[in-house]
Order: C-alpha cells, then structure tokens, then sequence
C-alpha cells in the first residue's frame, strides 16, 4: 500500500530511473537542467542525510521538525522538498524576499512555524545571509545550501511515515489576514492527488508544462509533484518568465504538446491580450486536455474570450477545465468531466444580490453569467450552509461551501482555536465535521457555481455586491486602467458603508493622464452596472495594488492603504471635501453626475 509519495520516488527509482521526470525552462523558452527519477532520489537523500545531521547535533529526534525552503523556482526546490520528506522534517516553502522587499511576511513565518533550519541555494544564501543576521528573529536560523551538497548515501536509512505524519506546511496566501500554516499530511497528499488523477485524467502518457509558483499550493501539488505521483514528465518555467512574455507559456505547450497545465484566471485573460496575430501562427495548441483556471473567481467572459483567440490554433471550448480548490483542502476540491465543456449558468443579478438564484437570460442587462466549478470526486461532501446558523440552505439559495474529505488538512499549526472553528464545523443536525471554505456559493444538480468570499462582500444598504464585478466594470470603464489590479471595498462614513475604489493606471499613461476623465468614466460605469454611488477613487501607480505572494488582491491592505493614505497615489477624488487633508480631490460633481445616470437608465 502506497503510504507517501516517498515510496513512488523510491519505486520509480528502482525500475525507472533513466526516465526524465523534470525539464527546466530557466528563461521559460531554453532547456537548461533536468533530472531523471534516479537523480532525483539521489540528491533527495543526500540532502535528507545532510539535514539529519544537522538535527543530530543538538536533538535526539528531529521527526516533525521544520524546515524553511527559500528557492526560486527550479528542480533544487524538488530535491530539497523530497529530501524534507526522506528526513521525516516538515518542509515549509516560502518564496525568498526580493533583494529591497520588507521580511515581515518571512519573519511571520518562521515565528509562527519556529524552524531552525533554512535549505536554499548558494546565490541565494549568499543574499540573504547578511539580512537574516541583522534581523534578531532571524539571526538564529541556520542556512545550508544543497545546491553544493556532496554525501555518501549507501549507509542512509530514511525516517519512516505514515499517512497521518505531516508533510509539509503551506502558509496561506495572506489575502484576508495573517498567513496560517496548513498542516498537510502524506495521507491528504496521496488522496488529493489521485482525485486530480481521476478528474483530470492523467496517465503516465501525459505531459505537462507549469509556471505557477511553488510555494503556492497549486504550483506545489499539482504543478511540480502530481508529475511524479502519477509518473509524466513535467517541464517548469519561472513564473517571471510567463509574465514577462504570456507567449512563452503557449510555446512551450505547443512545443512539447502538453496535455495538462493551466493557471487562475487572469493567465488566460493575459494571453488573450498580449499574445500578437503573428505570434498565433507559430502555435499548436491541439494537445492541450485540461487546460484547468481555478484560484480566483472563472469569468465567462474570459473562457469565451480565449476560445475565440486561440481556435485556430487547435484550442477547444472543451479543453477549459474551471475547477475550485484551496489549501485547507491540501487542493482539488471540485472539477467537471475533461471532455465536457464548462457549464454556465445565467442568473438574475438583483436577486443574486440578495442571495438568491433566480434564472436569468443569457447576455442580457440584469443578467450575470456564472462558471460551474464542476462536481464532488471520491469521497468528497460539499453542502452550502448558512454561516451564521449553520443551517443547510435551501435549493436556489447562496451560502457558504462546506467540504469533508480525506483531502481535507489536519487544521492550521499551532492555532487550535482556528482550527476548531475551521475545520471541524458541525451542521445544526449534527453532520460533519464539515471544513468552512469561506466562500460563498450555491450547488445546481451536483455543480458547484463560487459566487465569491463572505470577508469580501460589499453590504450597502442591506445589498450584498461582489468586489471582483465591481473592479472589473472598473477595469472596463477606461482603456488606462490595469485588469486584475484594482480593489473595491466599503468604509463607514458617517453610520453608513460607502463604497471606495483603488485602481492601478497602466504605465503607458502615467504621464498623459486625464484624471478627470477617468474618474467620470469610473462613476458613470459603476452607476450604470450596480447601481452604486462611488463615495472616493484612487488611482495608484502600476504594480503598487497590494497583492498575496501568489499574486491574489488583498483588499484588505489597500482598505488600511486607503484609511491611512499610504497608497502610491497618482490621482484621486473624493465627495466628502473635508477629507481633501488626506487626498488631492478633483471637483467632479459627483451626486449630479449619479442622478443624471439614474435617470438616463
């Protein structure tokens, strides 16, 4: 019986080890390292020996220690990741700070996982060294190198594990608090992986091709190490290199025609716009599967969008795979059949308001598409709940997604408080324990449609408005703003909630921009598409919007940016003129402004 990912390295190891399990993509186009099942699980017990002799020194049992792994993305992440697990030390991947970049999100960490140990590469050590020794939270880490790590592995006994011993932790994006560490067990990562298995259905002929982070829960689990359970070769790009060039993402797919690989939203809403009429002729994209989007919300808008760039070059409406995840449920939650299209459904946006689905016409006013996430795998149980009362709700009605599954983590370390009211939530008729997502959505025959996050929502008088339509009617208003990089929330303002928008600035028009003009047009658009008097816009500089390490909102942090006035402000404007002190207000009459809308609609 399988037990770990351990015992597959060690049986590939055995009976296939000239077979290439990773390729690097170090510029995200040339093939600049590899390695193969044998080398793999060479280098991870030479890095497993080098971190039992670490702990030796100075404990009698180091099983369940941590250990801190500081990599860029590359294949010494995978070997010092195995090499964690051969140890029996807990791996927690996090993604070293920027030369200039503030350490509070790693200072976070390592306090709240209390490692000792960091495994990174020599560069990076090199960088980070002088840094960790002037931070006195830090200073007592030791750092190891195993990009240089020379051992005899003959005499080297790996720790044994079973299905309930942690594997690793992985720290929560941060998008709405804190980061928490997901305690994740060998037995959640064997599950999980076999309902991506099936869901996906991936072979040992499949090949697959990831840039996303691995620090993040889905370029871990499934990007880098579903490859190894399931034994396909898996080729790796850094996440830089796909932003910096869309096109490189494609081309390594259609050079190497991939079956399975995708990314959350924005990626394919990036290809749509960047990828150029001549670049479309040099791809083929007929290999692609699954081509799954989860991690943010999936917007029809962007399926259809994509499908229409790309079908020439081989890409089928079919081959769009939304799927739902998260890492308190080590990944895959829900996804639909590979061969079926996406489902989506079409919903009354005032009654959605108020929490209910009411069926509404395709592509017309008032009416708001929804992607379907797909259904339930294996053992998995999802009910949508009321999060107050913990009450099953009725059919046609929004509440919170609960699951329960073997996937489902341990709870988050050291916090039994949290975990108590996270992981082991009970139905008023005494089922579960159910995980609470968070999340807000509903089930229409078994398919789960995510309609958004309960800390996220905007309540204006007794209404609920969703952020991420909001910033998209934003995005839409004016050809200078950024998609995917601008946040709406709501403040208090004088006993009421009033609602306030942050928006990037494209950097082409840093210099020439019209603020007046943007703002009217941001009024107008939300006006018009919800309803809703904006209160303040603020206009930021590009890449200044607040974001989690895997690249999600943080809607929170640009809310205290806003309060505090910290944000990097090119131009903004408020209809309160008593708070001109904090901000460089324009004279846009804006009540004027919202009752001509009205009373144009």
């Amino acid at each position: 019986m399988t037990t770990s990912l351990l015992d597959i390295l060690s049986y590939r190891a055995r009976y296939q080890p000239q077979d290439c399990a990773y390729i690097f993509l170090q510029d995200g186009e040339t093939e600049s390292a590899s390695l193969s099942y044998g080398e793999l699980d060479r280098k991870a017990r030479a890095i497993a020996q080098a971190l039992t002799s670490q702990f030796a020194s100075h404990l009698q049992s180091w099983k369940g220690e941590r250990a801190l792994l500081l990599y860029h993305s590359g294949l010494e992440f995978i070997t010092a990741f195995l090499g964690c697990l051969y140890a029996g030390v807990v791996a927690v991947p996090v993604y070293p700070p920027r030369r200039n970049q503030k350490l509070s999100r790693l200072l976070s960490i390592v306090n709240d996982s209390q490692v000792q140990i960091a495994l990174t590469t020599k560069p990076i050590l090199t960088d980070i060294e002088k840094r960790c020794a002037q931070e006195a939270e830090l200073a007592h880490l030791k750092l190891i190198a195993t990009d240089i790590i020379q051992a005899d592995i003959q005499e080297f006994v790996p720790e044994s594990v079973t299905p309930e011993d942690l594997a690793f932790l992985q720290y929560t994006s941060g998008s709405t608090g804190t980061p928490k560490g997901v305690m994740v067990t060998h037995g959640n990562l064997i599950h999980n992986w076999e309902c991506m298995k099936q869901a996906f259905e991936l072979t040992s002929e499949t090949t697959s091709v990831t840039w996303l982070p691995n620090f993040h829960d889905m370029g871990l689990i499934d990007g880098v190490l579903q490859p190894l359970y399931t034994g396909f070769t898996c080729y790796i790009m850094p996440p830089i290199a796909f932003i910096q060039k869309p096109i490189r993402w494609l081309q390594a797919i259609s050079r190497y025609k991939a079956t399975h690989s995708g990314g959350p939203n924005f990626a394919y809403d990036l290809c749509a716009r960047k990828v150029t009429n001549e670049q479309l002729k040099t791809l083929d994209l007929s290999s692609w599967r699954t081509a799954y989007n989860g991690s943010e919300p999936v917007r029809n808008e962007t399926l259809d969008v994509f499908v229409e760039k790309f079908k020439d070059c081989g890409f089928k409406s079919n081959f769009s795979y939304p799927c739902y995840g998260m890492a308190e449920a080590t990944l895959f939650v829900s996804g639909g059949l590979r061969k079926s299209p996406p489902i989506v459904k079409w919903v009354q946006a005032e009654a959605l308001e108020v929490n209910k689905i009411v069926d509404g016409t395709p592509y017309s006013q008032g009416s708001k598409a929804l992607v379907g996430c797909g259904h339930s795998w294996s053992d998995y149980e999802m009910v949508i709940a009321h999060p107050e009362y913990f009450e099953r709700c009725e059919d046609g009605q929004v509440g919170e997604i609960w699951v329960k599954s073997a996937s489902v983590a341990k709870g988050y370390w050291d916090r039994l408080q949290q975990t108590r009211e996270t992981f082991y939530a009970y139905l008023t008729d005494d089922s579960g324990p159910f995980l609470r997502t968070g999340d807000l959505g509903f089930l229409d025959k078994g398919e789960l449609f995510v309609t958004g996050r309960i800390k996220d929502v905007i309540i204006i008088r007794g209404q609920n408005h969703y952020p991420q339509d909001i910033e998209l009617t934003v995005q839409k208003s004016h050809e200078a703003l950024r998609l995917d990089c601008g946040t709406a929330f709501s403040v208090e303002v004088k006993s009421e909630e009033r609602l306030v928008i942050v928006q990037e600035v494209e950097r082409t028009y840093l210099r020439k921009l019209d603020v007046q003009d943007v703002v009217g047009n941001i009024i107008e658009a939300v006006a018009v598409e919800h309803g809703l008097q904006v209160y303040a816009i603020v206009l930021v500089k590009t890449t200044t919007i607040p974001k989690t390490s895997s690249g999600k909102i943080q809607r929170h942090a640009s809310k205290i940016g806003f309060l505090n006035g910290s944000l990097n402000v090119v131009g903004d404007w408020c209809e309160d003129p008593l708070q001109k002190s904090k901000f460089r207000y324009l004279k846009t009459d804006v009540e004027s402004l919202f009752e001509k809308v009205k009373a144009e609609r």
